[in-house]
């Protein structure tokens, strides 16, 4: 199951649009909705009116659980897309999880953003980390170490390994000064790390050009304004003094092997 809500968990919508596109590689089916209007306080996420030729209907704020299984992916998965409840989190946590257990959910991933002091012309952080000490050996990563304010992404992460489901949380760093949506390059970072944990190969041309166009936009807001100009270049340096054993022969052969996946024709005889 991977999940993304829309809110306070998702700078730059980055993270709900990265499990939406996995959604539609993987030709979704809506197995589930849950909108209890307990949940919701309308008056912060307000229902749409939407029109389609004559008719009109009312879009209530829901959350929504598709079944999918992407080309390439050994596994079934759960995307579920929705917006942050305003109240009753632990019901709606719970609800949650007996649809995990009812679909016979093995793991879970919760993706989120967040704002952050990082450069838009850097390469966006993309970080795992589970509660859960066989995925922290598995996938050779840390257990959080944040405390403070939280979200329905924390507290569905913390929940689901106490009920016995391994959790895992991927969180992307979004520049906090563009840190309104869309935020493409953060999307990309998501999708890339989800291609990884997940064993997926997606299309991430349109979003790598749209990554691109974000960033060349910014640089021309940012060359308007010699503060903020500035601003980026102190972010820059204090971004690339620490980062510089990333460009190891590992991560440059991770790279390589991502891009060979996206390149390889599909196999006729694959299911």
């Amino acid at each position: 199951m991977v999940l993304a809500f829309e809110g306070w968990n998702d700078a730059g919508g980055a993270a709900s649009s990265a499990v939406r596109s996995i959604t539609t590689a993987g030709d979704g089916e809506l197995v589930e909705r849950i909108d209890d209007e307990d949940y919701y306080d309308y008056q912060f996420t307000r229902p749409r009116v939407r029109r389609t030729g004559s008719h009109r209907e009312i879009v209530w704020p829901a959350t929504k659980i598709y079944r999918a299984r992407p080309q390439t992916c050994e596994l079934d998965l759960l995307l579920v897309n929705g917006v942050e409840p305003s109240f009753r989190w632990q019901a709606f946590t719970a609800d949650i999880l007996t649809k995990a257990a009812e679909h016979d959910v093995a793991a879970i991933v919760l993706v989120g953003a967040l704002l952050a002091d990082v450069p838009h012309t850097r390469p966006i952080p993309a970080a795992l980390s589970s509660e859960d000490p066989a995925l922290q050996d598995a996938l050779d990563v840390d257990e959080p170490t944040y405390e403070g304010p939280t979200g329905i992404v924390g507290v569905l992460a913390h929940t689901a390994n106490q009920a016995g489901i391994p959790a895992v949380s991927l969180w992307a760093a979004v520049p906090h000064y563009v840190g309104q949506a869309p935020s493409p390059k953060a999307q990309l970072a998501l999708m890339r790390q989800l291609e990884d944990l997940l064993g997926l190969t997606l299309d991430v041309e349109e979003v790598s050009e749209d990554a691109e166009a974000w960033e060349r936009g910014v640089d021309e807001l940012a060359q308007e304004d010699t503060d903020i100009a500035e601003y980026v270049q102190r972010l820059e340096e204090a971004t690339d003094t620490p980062n510089l054993p990333e460009a190891s022969g590992e991560a440059i052969a991770r790279e390589f092997e991502r891009y060979l996946r996206r390149r390889r024709p599909p196999d006729p005889g694959d299911s």
